[in-house]
């Protein structure tokens, strides 16, 4: 079977000092969103990588620093954000809205 790892907040056995993790949330109304899709796109706005979210809504990428882009898309909403990813956790909840 291929693909993404199960989603989720446990990183138990990664050691995030030589690891740069972009995790997060996605969220409609402050309410956690399963099952949606989280795209990191790199700084020149290339596709690099997707997820889909976890049954609680949380998502994790590992990446190279720099600054990337979140895309989340649910039905009918999405979202977007931007981070400046370190060495380290890099936390970022993306908020959906009517798309």
């Amino acid at each position: 079977m291929c693909g993404a790892p199960a989603q989720g907040t446990d990183l138990v056995g990664v050691d995030v000092t030589k690891e740069t993790v972009i995790q997060g949330q996605v969220l409609r109304g402050g309410a956690p969103v399963p099952a949606a899709y989280v795209r990191l796109l790199d700084s020149t706005g290339e596709f690099t990588a997707e997820v889909v979210t976890s049954a609680t809504g949380d998502f994790r990428f590992f990446a190279a620093p720099g600054e990337w882009t979140l895309r989340a898309l649910a039905a009918g909403s999405s979202g977007q954000g931007t981070v400046a990813a370190d060495r380290g956790l890099n936390n970022l909840d993306l908020e959906l809205t009517a798309s």
